[in-house]
């Protein structure tokens, strides 16, 4: 052996001596740290979806290191640009362990949504998801994914209603919300599901990817979502678990989940032949209609038919407009300058759409139809006009 061999051995010895020397006095932090930096390719990746979460973060994934121990995986957090700062701690929690993601969105909302690109920003071949709030049991897990691979099975759902699981400390008005709510689901869900409600599952790349394309992506319920889009039944296995108490944050349960549960509903019904929003469009011009007459009442108290005719017109539009901007056009709600712009706007396409109205139901009427079908054919040339020229004009993409 050379003399420059003999010093390089020693000096590998040396290194490999130095190495041990910090290995036995390496933390388990430091343990942590090193095993998240492997390259190893992710088998399972979680997808957390977000908002004002930012206390719920680190504890979290405290729990996720705990569970998934022995399993190379990635949690995936699909942060909708809250104001609590939640994407700036994943990020800085990303800085420490490779295992972190953070996919921030700006200027839409929704928790299918979020699963949606969530799953798609992986290459995993097993994907799960878990809300942030530790209420599910992250436990779990493993024996999701070992049920996936030793039973060729699509998903594996986490169920509150099997034997062995619960509902944890819900009031009873949340549970009987909950038992109708999954009552509903069997309009739209033919396999036997004990909690087609649950947030909670894991499930195989390939499922997904027959899916993904069929999805409306409304609500909250993306388990719903897949299972009535799938283009066949999927393999499915539940395990009960109880679910748990919400640390930190609020829960996000309110009037207006249970209409995006309803729009989720209508659109596995009827939107493979009309588009939801045109659906709930009509929808909110039929209450348009009850407050015309209302306005219409209550104005001529006060002023002259014609006037009283042209208040409530305006109060209906009106109405209508701030319906459709919260509820309809939810994903696009318009703000500030754009509200008022987008009002103005919504005020010309309905004037023009008032005058095809008249227009059409004058024409069918003059071919000697009876009234009533005379006046439905200009109401739905109106509603039809009104849907399509404010989706372009007043809700456009900005």
């Amino acid at each position: 052996m050379s003399e420059a061999a003999g010093t390089a051995t020693l000096r590998d010895e040396s290194h490999n001596d130095a190495l041990g020397t910090v290995a036995a006095r390496r933390t388990p932090s430091d343990v942590v740290v090193l095993q998240s930096r492997r390259s190893d390719p992710v088998e399972l990746t979680i997808v957390v979806p977000t908002f004002n979460e930012h206390a719920n973060i680190e504890p979290l994934f405290a729990r996720l290191e705990t569970a998934l121990a022995g399993i190379e995986w990635e949690v995936i957090y699909v942060d909708d640009d809250s104001p609590d700062g939640t994407a700036s701690m994943v990020r800085a929690l990303a800085q420490t362990n490779r295992r972190v993601r953070c996919l921030q969105r700006i200027g839409r909302r929704g928790l299918s949504t979020a699963v949606i690109e969530g799953m798609l920003a992986s290459n995993a071949p097993y994907l799960a998801v878990i809300d942030a709030d530790m209420q599910h049991d992250e436990k779990l897990l493993p024996r999701m994914l070992e049920l996936l691979k030793a039973e060729g099975l699509d998903v594996v759902v986490g169920s509150r209603h099997l034997v062995g699981g619960g509902l944890g400390e819900w009031q009873r008005s949340r549970v009987a919300i909950s038992g109708l709510a999954t009552r509903l689901a069997r309009l739209v869900v033919t396999a036997e599901l004990t909690d087609p409600m649950s947030g909670f599952f894991m499930m195989t790349r390939p499922a997904f990817d027959s899916t993904v394309r069929r999805l409306s992506g409304q609500g909250f319920k993306i388990l719903l979502d897949l299972f009535a889009s799938a283009p066949r039944p999927y393999r499915f296995k539940e395990l009960p678990y109880t679910f748990g108490q919400r640390l930190h944050g609020e829960s996000k349960l309110d009037s207006l989940v249970v209409w995006q549960y309803l729009t989720l509903l209508l659109d596995k019904l009827f939107g493979g032949m009309v588009p939801i929003r045109f659906i709930l469009f009509a929808a909110v011009g039929g209450s348009g209609v009850a407050i015309h007459l209302l306005s219409l009442r209550l104005a001529l108290t006060a002023v002259s038919f014609p006037a009283s005719q042209a208040i409530a017109t305006l109060v209906a539009m009106s109405s209508n407009f701030m319906l459709n901007n919260f509820l309809t056009y939810r994903d696009k709600r318009l703000r500030g300058l754009k509200f008022l712009r987008g009002l103005l706007s919504f005020y010309a396409v309905c004037a023009i759409g008032a005058v095809a109205n008249i227009g059409i139901a004058s024409v069918v009427f003059e071919q000697h139809y009876a009234w009533w079908l005379s006046g439905l054919a200009g109401s739905l040339v109106g509603v039809v006009w009104n849907y399509a020229v404010s989706s372009i004009f007043t809700w456009r993409e900005r």
